[in-house]
């Protein structure tokens, strides 16, 4: 004799709520573990349509979200970049004293491949993200980063305003090193550095510019080239730069990735190394200090941005959001080495 057992009905999804609540996924997720952040009206609404679904969230998914995974989520552009070695490292041992590991993902730089690398963090994987965003922070990025069930801190990026942060002092590192090169008699300087779009390249540029205004000075416009981080984009527009009838006597690299293009080009046009063109890179790392002469170095505490950004993090984990986002500015300096000189036919380096 068979016994006719009826199917369970089915239970209805977080994605079913959200529709009915007029939310994210990410919204309903944030009201059913308790985040402090949600707006009064939106979390009736959320427990309203859990109410009237009668959705019951999944017990391993939300014990994930609620810190049992144990694991944070870093997204940087390229994780073989020699200088990013003293934040990974001193971010890790920061989040491992507390009990979590680090889960490091490369980007490359690409948009799609970071809102790819969000989505399935979002899913419950982390309990926090660490990153540093290679393309601006709008439209659907702003919104998935948003929705966003755990904490976030932003590496090296002041924007999107509402959220933690830990960035450096660009401005105030480049203004010395354009001070100092204007200091020896360079008038055509070369700034390169990435999107302006982007904190890091946004403040270069205005710490160039405040630099020549200190001294009465002009900057050359054609001479500021924006658009990418990259080593092989450093190469080309350090090539365009010293093919130009009037080539620049110094030039900045303004990224911790650009040096080794900027000094490939330098030798393939046959040129010297302070003797035909003065330079400066942004992130010390062996091929600046290997290199003869060695290379002056706009520079700051790679280990202090990650020990900074983790603890940021875990304590967002712990007590939870507050009102105000906490934003943490790294300050730079700038060590003068034998690859700044006084351009050719110039006199002695002005007194100090």
């Amino acid at each position: 004799m068979s016994v006719h057992r009826e199917k369970p009905p089915r239970a209805p999804t977080i994605r079913e709520v959200a529709k009915l609540a007029n939310v994210s996924t990410g919204t309903v997720s944030r009201v059913v573990n308790d985040a402090a952040d949600v707006k009064p009206a939106v979390r009736k609404a959320v427990e309203e349509a859990i109410a009237e679904l009668g959705y019951v969230p999944n017990a391993a998914a939300k014990s994930m979200r609620m810190g049992r995974t144990r694991t944070v989520g870093c997204i940087l552009r390229e994780i073989n970049i020699a200088q990013l070695g003293g934040f990974v490292s001193t971010a890790q041992n920061v989040l491992n004293e507390s009990g979590y590991a680090l889960l490091i993902s490369n980007s490359e730089g690409r948009r799609e491949r970071e809102i790819k690398l969000l989505r399935s963090f979002s899913s419950g994987q982390v309990d926090g993200v660490l990153m540093g965003p290679y393309t601006p922070i709008e439209g659907e990025m702003e919104e998935i980063l948003r929705d966003l069930p755990v904490p976030l801190v932003m590496i090296d990026r002041d924007q999107p305003s509402w959220c933690d942060a830990v960035y450096v002092d660009h401005e105030g590192g480049t203004r010395l090193a354009t001070s100092h090169l204007l200091g020896l008699g360079h008038r055509r300087i070369a700034l390169l550095t990435g999107p302006m779009g982007l904190h890091p390249a946004v403040s270069r540029v205005r710490g160039f510019e405040r630099a020549h205004a200190e001294r009465g000075i002009a900057p050359l416009p054609d001479l500021i080239v924006s658009g990418s981080f990259l080593r092989d984009h450093a190469y080309r527009a350090t090539s365009a730069l010293l093919g130009l009838s009037q080539r620049p006597t110094a030039i900045i690299a303004g990224g911790i990735d650009m040096l080794s293009g900027v000094l490939r080009a330098i030798r393939t046009h046959g040129l010297g190394i302070p003797g035909d063109i003065s330079v400066v890179a942004s992130g010390r790392n062996d091929l600046s200090d290997l290199h003869q002469p060695p290379i002056a170095v706009v520079g700051w505490e790679q280990s202090e941005v990650g020990a900074t950004a983790a603890s940021l993090l875990l304590d967002h984990i712990v007590r939870g959001s507050r009102d105000e986002p906490r934003r943490v500015l790294i300050p730079t300096t700038f060590d003068p080495q034998a690859s700044c000189a006084p351009p050719r036919g110039q006199g002695a380096a002005e007194t100090p």
